[in-house]
């Protein structure tokens, strides 16, 4: 697949253009780089590069005004020697540089959250609160698998929360050897299950690292070579996740992993109407209060945790809904969409 060489010839094609004459310049690069990208097609069919890049390309037409037939840029010259300034030399464990670099625009993100009952919020902002009791996927995808194990709150009640968070991340060439993070109630440790804190000896094992932000209570795991940073935090008797992914990550998965929370919120036989809560161990108007102080905009994190203090008894959820919208605060990226109202 030579998907990084019709790339590299439309970064050179598109890097100086100046003047009255840019957009016309800019097209005839648009269009070589299409012509380029179907000549790889058979080729680059299951590459994740070559699908972007024809998406961008479409993208890129659309916004600038071009025409699908017209003239393309004269066809570059191969240099005599071999040249090591094009992608190659980049480092290609930052997802960030890589993607802009033959993308020319930085990369879209998406946000997904489980915290308290559990209650999800997934990449495509629906939000939904689950039954789930034991071992659910949140993520299944070619980079990435995320487990929540889900145990009741206290005895014989309906609602569950999450106990225990598994998270692998996949091995990937250059970057990262495969590395398993495991959380439970109680236990938040600042390193992966091999006892290691970064993605191994690889030349990109930096790429991978987790961090303490505050000891047993928060832990920020940053992968920068899928673009994506993962928190888990503890409040009260119960674990919660959240992520802020690269849409490209985030989509790189095949139809038999079909259920992830984050991509499909739980299933409907799995669902729970928030408007049931208030039959349990604290009075409705005690919870409200509670949850007002930490929450004071009445969205979804908001009711979620009247729920949740109404089910349990326990004021400590207020803090987990706390904690999944400052994490949505940071991870979100189109801030508009922080609160949603149900």
């Amino acid at each position: 697949c030579k998907i990084l060489r019709c790339n590299s010839e439309y970064v050179a094609a598109t890097l100086n253009l100046r003047g009255s004459n840019r957009n016309v310049a800019y097209c005839n690069a648009l269009r070589s780089y299409s012509h380029c990208t179907r000549k790889t097609a058979r080729t680059c069919r299951g590459d994740l590069a070559y699908h972007s890049a024809v998406h961008g390309i479409e993208d890129l037409m659309i916004q600038n005004n071009c025409s699908k037939e017209g003239p393309t840029s004269p066809p570059r010259p191969r240099p005599p020697a071999p040249n090591h300034q094009g992608f190659e030399s980049l480092d290609i464990c930052n997802y960030e540089k890589s993607f802009l670099y033959k993308h020319g625009q930085p990369p879209s993100y998406q946000h997904c959250a489980a915290f308290g009952d559990p209650h999800i919020r997934t990449f495509h902002d629906d939000f939904h609160t689950c039954r789930v009791e034991g071992s659910w996927p949140l993520l299944d995808n070619d980079y990435l698998f995320v487990q929540a194990t889900s145990s009741p709150v206290a005895k014989g009640s309906n609602a569950t929360v999450t106990s225990k968070l598994t998270i692998i991340f996949k091995n990937m060439k250059e970057c990262i050897d495969q590395k398993v993070y495991q959380a439970e109630i109680d236990n938040l440790p600042a390193a992966f299950e091999d006892g290691s804190v970064n993605g191994g000896e690889r030349p990109g094992g930096s790429s991978l690292a987790i961090r303490e932000r505050s000891p047993g209570r928060h832990v920020e795991i940053r992968a920068e070579y899928i673009g994506t940073t993962i928190a888990v935090r503890q409040a009260g008797r119960q674990l919660s996740f959240s992520i802020r992914a690269a849409e490209e990550v985030a989509r790189a998965f095949t139809e038999e992993q079909d259920l992830q929370l984050c991509v499909g919120g739980c299933p409907r036989s799995q669902r729970i109407s928030r408007s049931e809560c208030c039959r349990g161990h604290v009075a409705a108007e005690t919870a409200r209060a509670l949850c007002k102080e930490m929450l004071p905009v009445e969205d979804v994190y908001f009711q979620s945790c009247v729920f949740d203090v109404v089910t349990s008894g326990d004021a400590n959820f207020t803090m987990a809904a706390h904690g999944a919208l400052e994490d949505a605060r940071v991870f979100l990226p189109n801030a508009e969409k922080l609160h949603i109202f149900q």
